[in-house]
């Protein structure tokens, strides 16, 4: 029984990477199951068997991909020192743009879609980023924290659009 929910999650996580590959290469309302099924290598109707809507698996996927970028952040919090606290933030989020941009891309367009599940989903994830941040800096005695983390934070916006457009050149400003 352990071997089959094993196969089940790997298959559930196989569509969950598919899904933000198809939805950041094509964007989320143009792509259909059909073709992260065909992506993932599995049938349609298998993915309805972990997500009952395309929307239920962009949510999944946007959690992926917000869990990533915070528990990196709270791993660089725990262990970095108040003077290597911004940078070590900025490396980790290099590295999951390197790594994850797919994910990246994917929670930019759903910064874009109207719906409300999408949006809080999007609220939550960007909302839970500026705690870890603000709170790091006050812990770390930077002056004008909150001033600070809104800095660090149109920059990492500056640096998904630098990605996205294929613009290095905004990210060594």
């Amino acid at each position: 029984m352990a071997k089959i929910e094993s196969v089940s999650v790997n298959r559930k996580l196989d569509i969950i990477s598919a899904a933000i590959e198809v939805f950041a290469e094509i964007g989320y309302f143009r792509a259909t199951t059909a073709q992260v099924a065909e992506r993932a290598k599995i049938s349609q109707p298998y993915i309805f068997r972990f997500f009952p809507t395309k929307e239920a698996l962009l949510l999944t996927a946007l959690e992926v991909s917000w869990t990533r970028v915070n528990d990196s952040f709270r791993k660089v919090v725990a262990s970095a020192s108040p003077e290597q606290l911004e940078s070590g933030l900025i490396q980790a989020y290099e590295e999951i743009l390197a790594s994850h941009q797919n994910e990246i891309l994917l929670q930019m367009q759903a910064q874009t879609i109207r719906e409300d599940s999408i949006r809080e989903a999007m609220r939550q994830g960007f909302g839970e980023v500026r705690r870890i941040v603000l709170d790091a800096f006050r812990a770390a005695g930077i002056p004008n924290a909150e001033e600070r983390t809104m800095l660090f934070l149109a920059r990492g916006m500056l640096c998904n659009v630098s990605v996205a457009l294929d613009m290095p050149e905004l990210k060594d400003i």
